[in-house]
């Protein structure tokens, strides 16, 4: 999909939103000139959108409520791929408000809304009953610029944080906030299911200048232990799917070497302890060592 199709979609889903909104307002949000947005505005309404402008204050761009998208600005294929993305959406907190949203951009055809698309994407997970009022929460504080508070467990402990939220994100099959952190005074990643005794404060916040947060998997799972660990053969699936087939080397007797750069030492043991005794940690030394001692440990609670 183009770019300037990708703005086309954008400036439908602002008016989608919003009773009016000025040019000036969109060139701001696309960082285009409103000259742009003139032409874009010009294209919508060619292709059947009924855009009214109205002038001085209190004025704007809108759409007509009753309005149904016509055919031509969009592909069958670009339609399909925008409802596996509303729909799931929707897979989060069980509604059909974005569906309702796709019915507008298809023109209402039922047989492409119920099964004419190819992809279906479900972000729904074991703890959706749980997810899903928090996502609402944390989507109204962005949309009210409100800071969140909330009690938070991580690997270095517990902690009662105030963040001023700027993204919510679904990465590697979790949810996350990006906010700036009011204890720590900088810009830090929470994952939902951390996250306790959620609340939207009365507290307004003045957007500061924020950036995209750095998602790249160094990053989120930071690397730093050289690891050789044996494998049995059996563990071959897991192995591809966790890691691709270029993380081993198959042994003259059917066993599997694995090399990595591996994240952290707690992540390294519990991930091995769910193979049993069908690896074996080679290096490095003292995590094979301290893992031998663990072992031991938890053989004496069992005697």
């Amino acid at each position: 999909m183009s770019m300037k199709m990708e703005r086309l979609i954008g400036i439908l889903s602002i008016l989608l939103q919003k009773d009016s909104v000025t040019a000036p307002e969109l060139a701001k949000h696309f960082e285009v000139s409103r000259r742009t947005i003139s032409r874009d505005i010009d294209q919508l309404c060619r292709a059947g959108i009924p855009l009214v402008t109205r002038q001085g204050a209190g004025g704007g761009i809108s759409i007509m409520e009753t309005y149904r998208f016509d055919r031509t600005v969009l592909t069958r294929e670009e339609l399909q791929d925008i409802l596996a993305g509303l729909r799931s959406l929707d897979s989060v907190n069980g509604t059909n408000r974005y569906g309702q949203l796709m019915e507008k951009l298809s023109a209402g055809e039922s047989d492409f809304l119920e099964g004419g698309q190819s992809v279906l994407i479900d972000l729904s997970s074991w703890y959706k009953s749980s997810l899903a009022p928090k996502i609402e929460q944390i989507r109204r504080a962005i949309d009210q610029h409100r800071t969140l508070t909330f009690h938070y467990y991580s690997p270095n402990g517990e902690s009662h944080r105030t963040v001023e939220p700027y993204y919510l994100i679904f990465r590697w099959s979790s949810w996350y906030v990006w906010g700036w952190c009011l204890t720590k005074q900088d810009f830090r990643l929470f994952k939902l299911n951390r996250m306790e005794q959620l609340c939207v404060t009365e507290t307004e916040f003045t957007k500061r200048h924020v950036s995209l947060p750095n998602l790249r998997n160094e990053r989120i799972f930071p690397g730093g232990i050289q690891v050789k660990i044996l494998f049995d053969p059996v563990c071959k699936w897991r192995l591809v799917e966790e890691f691709g087939v270029e993380c081993f080397k198959e042994q003259p007797d059917g066993q599997l070497l694995f090399q990595a750069d591996y994240t952290g030492k707690e992540n390294l043991l519990t991930w091995l302890l769910s193979f049993q005794n069908q690896a074996e940690l080679l290096e490095p030394e003292d995590l094979r060592q301290e893992l031998v001692r663990m072992l031991e440990n938890t053989l004496k609670k069992y005697q």
